[in-house]
C-alpha cells in the first residue's frame, strides 16, 4: 500500500508546496473546540505539509537552514538545508524503515535514525515523533505529560526524554496550528518556525 502513497500521493503534495496550478488545493480542516477534538483531528490528517526553518544546537555542532515536511499516511518526506558544507539532507520514512539521502545523492537506510543522524553530523531531531509534534499532539505511541493554554491548546510536553514548548500558534487549515516549536532534551536544542501549512483531502 505505502509505496503507491510514496509514487503518486508526495509528489502531489509537494508540487502542491512549490505552488504548481494543476495540483490540488489545500482543504480547510474540521472544526476543533477541545484539547479532544484536536487530537481526534489532527491524529487523523493523513496528507499535510509544512514549509519553514530549523536550528539545531548539540554542543560545539549545530546549524540553521530550511525545513520542509510532507506527510502521507504513514509516508513522510523532509529536506533539511544547512550551511558548513552539510547541503540539504533528504529523510524518508514509510513506517517501517528511514532513509537518508546526503548532499551528494547517496541514500542510507538508518536502523536507528536519530542516533545515526548525531553520529554523521553531530546533531539529531526527533524523527520517530516529530510528524505529531508539529501538528501540535503528543505521539500516540508514547507516555506523555501535557499542558496546555486557555483555548485547549498544547504548550508543553514532555515525552520520549524531549521537552517541548509551542510559543506561537498561526492559522493553518482554517485552524490553530503551530507557528514556533522547540524540542530539547539534555543533549540537543531544535527550535522550529513554521511560515505555511497545507492540508489535503488526498
Amino acid at each position: 500500500m505505502f509505496p503507491e502513497i510514496r509514487r503518486a500521493g508526495l509528489p502531489l503534495v509537494l508540487l502542491a508546496l512549490a505552488g504548481c496550478a494543476t495540483t490540488p488545493q489545500g482543504v480547510d480542516l474540521p472544526p476543533i473546540d477541545s484539547w479532544e477534538e484536536r487530537n481526534e483531528v489532527l491524529g487523523s490528517v493523513q496528507n499535510w505539509a509544512f514549509k519553514g526553518r530549523i536550528a539545531v544546537k548539540a554542543g560545539d555542532d549545530g546549524f540553521n537552514g530550511k525545513f520542509n515536511w510532507t506527510q502521507a499516511g504513514e509516508a513522510f518526506d523532509a529536506t533539511v538545508g544547512g550551511p558548513l558544507g552539510m547541503g540539504t539532507v533528504r529523510i524518508e520514512g514509510d513506517g517501517a524503515s528511514v532513509i537518508l539521502t546526503d548532499k551528494n545523492g547517496e541514500s542510507t537506510v538508518l536502523e536507528h535514525a536519530e542516533r545515526e543522524l548525531r553520529w554523521r553530523y553531530g546533531w539529531t531531531i526527533p524523527i520517530a515523533s516529530l510528524q505529531y509534534w508539529a501538528l501540535g499532539i503528543p505521539d500516540p505511541g508514547e507516555p506523555a505529560v501535557t499542558r496546555l493554554d486557555d483555548d485547549g491548546r498544547l504548550v508543553r510536553l514532555e515525552q520520549s526524554g524531549w521537552m517541548v514548548e509551542i510559543s506561537r500558534y498561526q492559522e493553518g487549515g482554517g485552524q490553530q496550528m503551530p507557528r514556533i516549536l522547540s524540542a530539547t532534551n539534555p543533549d540537543t536544542r531544535v527550535r522550529m518556525v513554521i511560515d505555511r501549512w497545507l492540508f489535503f483531502d488526498r
